[in-house]
């Protein structure tokens, strides 16, 4: 089978293509056919070794993948040869045929397409868990998304607007990307892109809310922008903390905190994968149940082929993402 592989930590353009022997699948796993794999900013930070876990060198990269079972091990008892399946794993998403366990593997509904499933799993699954487990959305919440046009970013505002947040505020940096917001169903554009933004990011939730703020944000980038989106939480308001792609990991004030009653908390993905399986399970079958009642559709902006991945990772690296890309064979 081919596989992407990083024979050293590094940039995107030292990975290669190299043909491996098929695994086979020990006890409680299946082998997947792989036809779509999701890019996501965390497998570029697996890539160059920033990540906070380091697979063992060799390796091949990505998380999620979309594809039918080919064979099952021992002690499977969920799924079978022929089931479409998205998965979800640490790494070696990147790949012809992969290996995961019975416990990664979802279901995916007829007719969903295996590139839609690709595109379904990590960043949908972040913004489910960011907006009820770590925020407690509630219907009629003002939700602040920054980021917004990228994966989570995207899936976050589609889900806010598909269980009911009041009004959800898409908080862009690259004002000629904020179609995509809209069309994902915000409400109001919030221009990040402003001088002065410590003031403007607050002027603006409050402009747009009648001078209530925000109850929730989820925000993937942190430095600046989490700063002063610190300043535009209403009273009791709750931040979530999802990732640094601003390049800064903010000091929080704790006197902010106080003032306001604000809380702020912090979402590892992969930790629900990990430890509450059986959550994300339930998590994915309600992400599956929107898109099947026409609620969610993840935005694909780009189909390249799996021997260009560097291309791929190009796309996240130089932040021109809009929603997702997929790799396909």
């Amino acid at each position: 089978m081919r596989a992407v592989r990083m024979a050293a930590f590094g940039p995107p353009s030292t990975a290669t293509i190299e043909d491996l022997p098929t695994p086979e699948p020990d006890e409680g796993e299946v082998r997947v056919a792989m036809r779509a794999a999701g890019v996501n900013y965390p497998d570029l930070l697996v890539m160059t070794g920033a990540y906070q876990h380091k697979p063992p060198l060799p390796f091949t990269p990505g998380k999620e993948l979309a594809g039918e079972v080919e064979a099952v091990g021992p002690g499977v008892t969920r799924l079978a040869v022929g089931d479409r399946v998205m998965v979800q794993v640490e790494y070696g998403a990147f790949a012809e045929q992969v290996i995961a366990t019975e416990g990664q593997c979802f279901k995916i509904p007829d007719g969903m397409s295996f590139v839609d499933a690709a595109a379904m799993g990590l960043v949908y699954q972040t913004g489910w868990f960011a907006l009820f487990d770590r925020a407690r959305m509630t219907e009629g919440d003002v939700v602040l998304v920054l980021g917004a046009t990228g994966g989570v970013g995207l899936a976050t505002i589609q889900i806010a607007k598909a269980m009911g947040a009041g009004s959800v505020l898409a908080g862009v940096s690259t004002m000629s990307k904020a179609q995509a917001a809209r069309d994902a169903g915000a409400d109001h554009i919030i221009d990040l892109s402003g001088e002065n933004l410590r003031d403007s990011l607050r002027d603006q939730v409050m402009a747009v809310t009648d001078g209530y703020g925000a109850d929730i944000c989820i925000d993937p980038l942190g430095g600046d922008p989490f700063d002063a989106a610190m300043r535009a939480l209403a009273w009791c308001g709750r931040m979530v903390v999802v990732g640094f792609a601003a390049g800064r990991i903010p000091v929080i004030k704790a006197n902010y905190l106080l003032v306001k009653n604000i809380e702020v908390s912090g979402l590892q993905w992969s930790d629900y994968r990990d430890r509450t399986p059986e959550r994300m399970i339930d998590a994915q079958a309600e992400i599956f149940r929107l898109y099947a009642d026409g609620k969610l559709t993840p935005h694909v902006m780009d189909r390249i082929p799996l021997a260009r991945v560097a291309d791929a990772m190009a796309v996240i690296e130089e932040r021109r993402v809009t929603g997702k890309v997929v790799l396909e064979l």
